[in-house]
C-alpha cells in the first residue's frame, strides 16, 4: 500500500510538472506572439480571455468528470486537449491567423481546467494518505515546470527559434507523458471516499456552491490565483514595454518570479505546519502586495527583480493551501476542489486578459496595481481556510 501512495507522489510531481512546462511555453513567449499577430495590450487581453472561457467552461465540469472516470483518465482527457491546443496555436501563428490561435487557446484554457482539477485532487488524496503538508510542494513541482518552461523560452527566443516550433515540440512532449505517468496514480477505489455519489451527482455539485466555507476559501484562492496569472501573463511583457528591456530579458524576469515561488512551494509545508494556514496565507498576501507595488515602480531591471522575488515567494502557497483547504473532507473533496478551482482559474485566466485593456489606458505595469484589492480581500478572508479540527462533525463549519 505504501508503495503505491510513494508511485503515486511521484507520478503528481510528474503531471505537475508536466502542467507548468506547458503553461510556461505559452505564457513565457506571449511577447512573441503579441508581434508575431500584431496585436495591442488590449487585443492580446482579449485573446488570452478566450483561454480563460475554455477554463470556465471545463472548471465546474471537472470534478464530476473526475468523480466518474477517475483522475488518471481525467488528466489524460486534459492533456490530448493540451497536445491538440498546442498544435493548433503553432499553427495560428504560421498562418498569422488571430482565429486559429484563438480557437487553439480556447481548447487549450478546456485542457487545462479538466488537468488542473484532476492533479489537484489526486494531490489532496495523495497528502491526506501521507497525513502530512505536501501539497505546496505538488505546486512547486508546477512551478519547476514553469521556470524550465520559461529559461527554454527565454534560450529559444534568443536563439531567434519561431514560437511556432517551440509549441510543436511541447505538444509531442505532453502527448507522451500524459498518457503515461497517470498510470501510477493511486488505484480508484469506489469504497475509500476517494469519490462518493453525492460528489457525482448534480445536487450534489451544486451543493457545494452554496456552502459559505467553501465560496471564502475561493475567495481566498481567487486574490492568490490573480496575483500569481498576472505575473505568469504579464511579467514579461510589462518588464519590456515599461523597463524598455529585451524579450529575452522578459522571460528570464519571468522566471526569476517563478524561481522564488519554486522555492517557497518546497519549503513552505514546514512552515504551514509549524504556523498553520491562515498565518502563512497572510503572510504569504502581504509579500505578494509588496513584491507587486516595488515592480510596478521600480526605476531599474535589478529592482523590478526583487520585487518579482517578493511577489514569488508571496504567491507560492495560497493557491495549494486553498486546495488542501476545499478537500479537507474527503467524502466531498472532487464537488468543493472544482468550485474552488473554478473561482481560482476565473481569476487566474480571466484577470489578466482584462488587465490587457487596463494596460492599454495606463500602461501594463501600472495596471498591475488593480491586483491589490483582490490581494487584500483575500487577506482579509484568510481565516476561512483554517484546519478543521480532527474529528469535526461532517458538514461543520460551512453554515452561515
Amino acid at each position: 500500500m505504501q508503495s503505491n501512495v510513494n508511485s503515486a507522489m511521484w507520478a503528481t510531481f510528474a503531471i505537475f510538472g508536466l502542467n507548468g512546462l506547458v503553461f510556461a511555453s505559452w505564457a513565457a513567449r506571449i511577447p512573441s506572439a503579441s508581434d508575431t499577430l500584431g496585436l495591442s495590450d488590449g487585443q492580446t487581453g482579449a485573446l488570452l480571455l478566450v483561454a480563460a472561457i475554455g477554463s470556465m467552461v471545463s472548471l465546474p465540469l471537472s470534478g464530476g468528470i473526475a468523480a466518474r472516470i477517475g483522475t488518471a483518465n481525467t488528466v489524460r482527457l486534459g492533456g490530448v486537449a493540451a497536445t491538440i491546443a498546442a498544435s493548433t496555436i503553432a499553427g495560428g501563428l504560421v498562418t498569422q491567423s488571430v482565429v486559429v490561435a484563438a480557437v487553439g487557446l480556447f481548447i487549450f484554457g478546456l485542457g487545462i481546467g479538466l488537468w488542473d482539477v484532476a492533479q489537484n485532487l489526486e494531490g489532496a488524496d495523495v497528502e491526506r494518505r501521507l497525513t502530512r503538508t505536501i501539497m505546496p510542494k505538488f505546486h512547486a513541482a508546477f512551478s519547476g515546470g514553469a521556470f524550465i518552461g520559461a529559461l527554454t523560452g527565454a534560450g529559444l527566443a534568443a536563439a531567434g527559434v519561431e514560437l511556432s516550433t517551440h509549441l510543436a515540440v511541447v505538444a509531442v512532449l505532453v502527448l507522451i507523458i500524459s498518457l503515461w505517468i497517470p498510470r501510477y496514480f493511486l488505484p480508484e477505489d469506489p469504497h475509500a471516499g476517494k469519490h462518493d455519489d453525492a460528489e457525482t451527482s448534480p445536487s450534489g455539485g451544486f451543493a457545494a456552491w452554496k456552502e459559505p466555507r467553501t465560496l471564502l476559501i475561493g475567495l481566498v484562492v481567487l486574490g492568490a490565483a490573480l496575483t500569481e496569472g498576472a505575473a505568469n501573463d504579464w511579467v514579461a511583457k510589462a518588464t519590456v514595454d515599461g523597463l524598455g528591456s529585451t524579450e529575452a530579458v522578459g522571460a528570464l524576469m519571468f522566471g526569476v518570479f517563478v524561481a522564488s515561488m519554486t522555492l517557497f512551494r518546497f519549503v513552505g509545508g514546514g512552515f504551514i505546519d509549524r504556523f498553520g494556514r491562515v498565518r502563512v496565507l497572510q503572510v504569504s498576501l502581504a509579500s505578494s502586495l509588496a513584491g507587486l507595488v516595488l515592480f510596478v515602480f521600480a526605476p531599474t531591471v535589478l529592482l523590478a527583480g526583487v520585487g518579482a522575488v517578493l511577489w514569488g515567494t508571496g504567491a507560492a502557497l495560497g493557491f495549494p493551501m486553498g486546495m488542501s483547504a476545499a478537500a479537507d473532507e474527503p467524502r466531498l473533496a472532487a464537488a468543493r476542489v472544482s468550485v474552488v478551482s473554478t473561482i481560482g482559474y476565473t481569476a487566474f485566466l480571466a484577470g489578466p486578459p482584462l488587465l490587457g485593456f487596463l494596460g492599454d489606458q495606463m500602461g501594463i505595469r501600472n495596471a498591475l496595481l488593480a491586483v491589490g484589492v483582490a490581494v487584500l480581500a483575500s487577506f482579509l478572508v484568510a481565516p476561512a481556510a483554517a484546519e478543521r479540527p480532527a474529528g469535526e462533525p461532517r458538514g461543520a463549519g460551512i453554515r452561515s
